[in-house]
């Protein structure tokens, strides 16, 4: 209990809110990493998982019928789990890369390990799209292109809105790494507690990056239901479901079409 109170006092006093290495600069090095990091991740996985969950579905040797592109999704979600984000950084620290500065690898190493919540759950919500409303706007002769972003992109935004949640908490936690290779970030006040033996303040940023953690997370479910079509429904199955999720608003947007 002490340790807390110690941190309270810590995060109270004022000088530890300004200058260089201030909680309010950390802060803005830690969104800063956060967001690139979000943006770059997501321009590259969205559009690659709704291509992958609009392919053909084709039978496989058990029977089963499955999306062409399923084999892709599962490979990558799958790889970029089992690589463990530290050491993706402290190789690229070594390359190149790493002679510019600790920006480009710690960006890096967070897209990566970005990429497999946000290919899961947008490649989920396209391919398990309400297939009668899809149907029937490829019935009133709607394109490729206009399939997806007009029917299958509202449909499947709930699902690609809970991926970017997941990966952006993840990302703002796993930030704080950057610090342990001379990077920027509230990881900075955690690695300098421990190089001082100053426990306070090591649990002073452990509790600041807690906090940030659930603000975003706050932020972003707050942005879902304010953006989500139909006020929070979709024609989407989410993963795990066993029954139909409601068809009455798909086939709404559909006739809206």
């Amino acid at each position: 209990m002490n340790s807390f109170v110690d941190a309270w006092s810590w995060l109270t006093t004022a000088d530890h809110w300004s200058g260089a290495g201030g909680i309010w600069n950390r802060l803005a090095e830690h969104l800063w990493l956060t967001g690139v990091s979000m943006v770059i991740a997501c321009a590259l996985m969205l559009p690659l998982a709704m291509w992958l969950g609009h392919t053909p579905v084709r039978s496989g040797g058990d029977g089963r019928r499955r999306r062409i592109g399923s084999a892709v999704a599962v490979n990558i979600t799958n790889a970029g789990r089992a690589v463990p984000t530290f050491a993706v950084l402290v190789v690229l620290m070594l390359t190149p890369l790493g002679e510019g500065g600790v920006t480009t690898p710690t960006v890096i190493a967070l897209v990566l390990f970005a990429l497999p919540p946000l290919l899961t759950n947008a490649y989920v919500g396209v391919s398990e799209s309400d297939p009668d409303v899809v149907e029937a706007a490829r019935g009133m002769g709607m394109s490729t292109r206009q399939l997806m972003l007009r029917i299958e992109l509202p449909l499947a935004f709930p699902l690609i809105m809970t991926g970017i949640r997941t990966a952006t908490v993840q990302v703002v936690a796993t930030a704080t790494l950057a610090a342990l290779v001379g990077g920027g970030g509230l990881g900075r006040i955690i690695t300098a507690g421990f190089a001082n033996q100053n426990t306070a303040q090591v649990v002073a940023g452990a509790v600041l990056v807690a906090v940030l953690a659930l603000i975003v997370e706050g932020v972003l479910v707050l942005a879902q239901r304010l953006l989500t079509p139909g006020g929070g429904t979709s024609g989407t199955k989410s993963e795990g479901e066993g029954g139909e999720a409601p068809r009455a608003p798909a086939r709404a947007t559909a006739d809206s079409v």
